[in-house]
């Protein structure tokens, strides 16, 4: 089946998920860990998954509430709550970021914490799935305050985190500095000098090579392996939503691989050009700017989304393609660099329209691959060059986007369907040993 072609059939997208609108146009509420549920519950039908392994997969293995007291650079004390999801370990340590975030909620964090469970078992890494979060905005904290908040928060998970149980990593609003602070704390409660309780460290502290560029590579490398099936052409015309590291990082990569990057969009507003952007020159201007409009050869436009394109590239907002706009949508295939970039209503459009989605836990896997190697390097007291990141990366995506193409064949189902079913797969597998 090509791109073009409608779907024989569409295996009907439930949509009971609790969604209701909000003022802004074209923004959803959603319960996330309902909706990651619905999720496994439609793959898990696809795939006559036992009840005792459904059930095991819609039950986090763990959760920890907790408080963290920080005594703020005016002497007053806050509390911040704090959480860490473990959902599930059949293949290995839980693997998932923290975020710092004032809207960081247990439903979040659930369902973040399920979704990696998904996401490392369809690139078969040996790990497993977890996610932490801690309610608060870290822009409105001085660094020392940061700094005080992430060894709090590591006083009180030590217990449950460690290279052989839980290895968290960066997510929103953090990054190798916290990671780097999350390390020295772990290493001065439980004398572990490997590093590996923790990825996304700076390559001084025993992070990895390629870590900043895996997400848009790991994406790259899928997009090339499905290619031709998806009919994809050579020179095709790319749009990208967001340009922040992955965005412009999978420009960079695409550019130079003789596609062409027709539109980009940031926070601040869209350029397009038709006959192709400077990759380049939009990120001198981006980085002079700190926006991409006005680049030389661009002109606005009002949405990246819905411009004439062969694919299309969300890699910046969660919600971004909803059932008011997916309809709109030029491009016959999406890949996902985003988490969540597209709502199930506008899932079941696309499925209506035999629009594939390369979908997230497969499209971005490559940041949690090279985390992978950065856990793997440390255990061993090894340093892989960029290049032997590279090929064992571009390896394990190219196998991962095959097996999901054969899942997508042998159910007739939509990619995401697929992804998730491999994903069940090796983790029924992993559970059953």
């Amino acid at each position: 089946m090509t791109a073009a072609e409608k779907p024989s059939h569409s295996v009907g997208l439930s949509m009971s998920v609790e969604m209701t609108r909000i003022n802004e146009p074209n923004i959803y509420c959603m319960n996330p860990f309902e909706f990651a549920k619905q999720q496994i519950r439609r793959a898990a039908g696809v795939m006559d998954l036992p009840d005792d392994v459904l059930n095991v997969m819609l039950t986090p293995r763990r959760e920890v509430h907790a408080s963290i007291p920080v005594r703020m650079d005016d002497g007053s004390q806050r509390i911040f709550s704090a959480y860490r999801v473990q959902h599930n370990n059949a293949r290995g340590p839980h693997k998932g970021g923290i975020r710092y975030h004032q809207d960081v909620d247990i439903d979040e964090v659930r369902a973040l914490a399920t979704w990696m469970s998904l996401k490392t078992a369809v690139v078969g890494i040996p790990l497993g799935g977890g996610k932490g979060g801690i309610q608060v905005d870290p822009k409105e904290m001085s660094e020392g305050e940061v700094e005080r908040l992430t060894r709090g928060f590591t006083q009180v998970m030590a217990d449950v985190i460690g290279p052989e149980t839980d290895v968290p990593a960066p997510d929103v609003n953090t990054g190798p500095r916290e990671m780097g602070w999350i390390s020295d704390e772990y290493g001065k409660i439980t004398g572990d000098t490997t590093g590996a309780v923790i990825t996304g460290k700076a390559i001084a502290d025993g992070g990895s090579e390629g870590r900043g560029e895996a997400t848009a590579r790991g994406g790259f490398m899928v997009m090339e392996t499905l290619k031709e099936r998806l009919g994809i052409p050579d020179g095709a015309a790319i749009a990208i939503q967001g340009f922040g590291n992955a965005g412009r990082t999978f420009a960079r990569l695409a550019s130079a691989a003789g596609y062409k990057i027709v539109a980009v969009s940031d926070s601040r507003g869209a350029i397009y050009n038709v006959d192709g952007l400077d990759v380049a020159a939009v990120e001198a201007h981006k980085d002079e700017t700190r926006g991409v409009s006005g680049a030389s050869g661009s002109e606005a436009v009002e949405d990246v989304l819905t411009v004439a394109c062969d694919v299309l590239v969300p890699a910046a907002l969660e919600n971004a393609l909803h059932g008011d706009n997916s309809h709109a949508v030029q491009a016959k295939v999406l890949l996902e660099l985003a988490n969540g970039p597209v709502t199930p209503d506008g899932d079941a459009v696309f499925e209506n329209t035999g629009v594939h989605v390369i979908p997230d836990i497969l499209a971005n896997a490559g940041g949690v691959t090279v985390s992978c190697f950065e856990w793997q390097q440390n255990l061993i007291s090894e340093h892989w060059t960029a290049e032997e990141v590279d090929k064992k990366l571009e390896k394990i995506m190219q196998e991962a986007a095959e097996a999901m193409w054969a899942a997508h064949e042998q159910h007739d189902v939509p990619l995401r369907v697929a992804a998730q079913v491999v994903a069940l797969k090796r983790i029924q597998e992993a559970m059953t040993v």
